[in-house]
Formats: C-alpha cells, sequence, structure tokens
C-alpha cells in the first residue's frame, strides 16, 4: 500500500549566517546575542567560538581566549557544509585570531565580497576593559577590513583607529568620512556616546552619508548593542536585503531591544539589565 502522505508540510529552509565571535556567561552579548538576533529575524545561525568571557553586565571576570587553530577548523568545516549567506565578526581577542579569521575567509569572500562581512571591531568593554590588544588592531586593518562589506565601529573604536577624540556630530562626520577612504570599506559610525536626545548613527557608502537616528533611550544599563546592532544587520544581509536596508532594519530592531529591555533586581549585583532580543513591534 501506498504510504500516506505526511501532514507537515516541507519547511522552507532559512537563510544562514555565521558569526565568529566570543561567548558571553550572562547571554547579554557575543555569540548568544548574534544567535538570538539571527532567530529573531528568522535566519539560521552558525557559531566559531573565539574565547569566553565569564562576564555579567557591569562586570568582566575573566576573559579566555579559544586557540587561533581551532577557530580556524570551526570556520572551516562550517564554510564547507553551510550555504552561508553572510558573516560577521564580534570579539577576536588575539592577533593571531584576527589573522586566522582572514586566511580563512579570504578565498570564499576575496575583492569581489561574494559573501557579505560585517566587522564590528569589539576594542573595549562596556565595562571600560580593554578586549584587543595593539597587534590585534594591526591585523584588522592589513588583513581583515580589506575583506568587510560593513565594519561598524562606536566612537571610542573609531577614535583608536584614528588616533583622535570625537566628541561631536562634525568631528563624527569627519571620522567616518576618513575611516571609510582609509579602508576603502563601507562604515557605519555608531553615536550612541555622544550627548543628546538622539542615538544617530552615520553610514559611509562610497561617496554618500546616510543618517540613521532613533530616540536616545537613557537609564537602561545594557551591554551587548553593538554585538546585536551588527548581527541584526547580518541577518538582513543574509535575508537579500541592501547594505543601507540592513542598517535600517537593525537600527530600529536594537532601539526596540533597548526599549523593551529586561530587569532584575539581584541582592548582589543590584538592579540587572538585559537587552531584549525578541521585542514586539520591532518592524
Amino acid at each position: 500500500m501506498p504510504r500516506k502522505a505526511s501532514r507537515r508540510s516541507k519547511s522552507v529552509a532559512p537563510a544562514i549566517a555565521l558569526t565568529i565571535a566570543g561567548s558571553d556567561s550572562s547571554s547579554g552579548a557575543g555569540i548568544q546575542a548574534d544567535l538570538k538576533t539571527f532567530t529573531a529575524h528568522g535566519v539560521y545561525g552558525l557559531t566559531a567560538v573565539t574565547g569566553i568571557v565569564a562576564e555579567r553586565p557591569k562586570l568582566v571576570e575573566k576573559i579566555d581566549p579559544a586557540d587561533a587553530k581551532i577557530v580556524l577548523s570551526q570556520i572551516e568545516v562550517l564554510l564547507r557544509a553551510f550555504p552561508v549567506a553572510a558573516i560577521k565578526t564580534g570579539l577576536l581577542f588575539s592577533g593571531e585570531i584576527v589573522s586566522q579569521v582572514a586566511q580563512s575567509l579570504r578565498p570564499r569572500i576575496g575583492n569581489g565580497k561574494a559573501i557579505p562581512l560585517v566587522v564590528d571591531p569589539v576594542m573595549v568593554a562596556s565595562t571600560g576593559n580593554a578586549l584587543l590588544s595593539d597587534d590585534a588592531v594591526e591585523a584588522y586593518e592589513e588583513e581583515l577590513f580589506p575583506l568587510a562589506t560593513l565594519i561598524t565601529p562606536n566612537l571610542d573604536e573609531a577614535s583608536r583607529l584614528l588616533g583622535e577624540k570625537i566628541c561631536d556630530l562634525e568631528s563624527m562626520r569627519s571620522a567616518g568620512a576618513k575611516l571609510s577612504q582609509k579602508y576603502q570599506v563601507s562604515v557605519l559610525l555608531k553615536g550612541g556616546h555622544l550627548s543628546g536626545t538622539e542615538a544617530l548613527d552615520l553610514l559611509f557608502v562610497e561617496e554618500n552619508i546616510i543618517a540613521v537616528s532613533a530616540p536616545f533611550c537613557r537609564g537602561i544599563s545594557t551591554h551587548g548593542t553593538g554585538c546585536t546592532y551588527s548581527a541584526a544587520i547580518t541577518a538582513g544581509l543574509a535575508n537579500g536585503l541592501s547594505l543601507e536596508n540592513a542598517v535600517r532594519r537593525a537600527k530600529k530592531f536594537i532601539t526596540a531591544a533597548i526599549v523593551q529591555h529586561f530587569r532584575w533586581e539581584m541582592a548582589k549585583a543590584g538592579s540587572v539589565h538585559a537587552l531584549n532580543h525578541s521585542p514586539e513591534n520591532w518592524e
């Protein structure tokens, strides 16, 4: 007898994105935040873990980088098996890991940028802890930035890359243009550290400067905003959006994740906030 047709309809495979980043034990940042963001955008997430961070909001307890060879192996095995549609990098810890990541991605991306690559140059934790050595910054500039579709520095990271202070909108415009010209890549310069009522970011694409803004949410102490923002952009690119539309959609997502944040009162840690990676009514 013929077998009865299954009642379960055949599901359509989602787009796939790969995050190459560190593990955050509190799940507010790093690969945990990336995976939750990918899922919220209907994207299947893959991970290559670059290290382990024992942390919670307001505290980084210990950082343990992974061996560069296992980072390379994770990337290689995933890119051979899955049709990855977009890639992002987060915390890479060391120059050796940055170089290994670039070595693995270069044949797949190259100058043609067949797979979009979003590089979030995570250098300093929200607590102020330094997360990246000088040799790693040099490796970013020489090896990874040339492969990128977009780099997403905040003002502190941009200041370190340029060696100059960024304190207002005028210097932000100048810095973004310098970064884009210096690295020959599109730049999303995040202005969340500026004062004012608007959280203004500037997207530099070729000769264009595109302002992306949202109301500033004060009094919320979260971490992982940069990871979540870049992951949302990566998910948009994986789903076929243009760079500008991916950034605009991601801005709405991160704003909603902040506004609809979670909060707990803890006896030892006090008030603990965390991003809501499944916010309602963000699209």
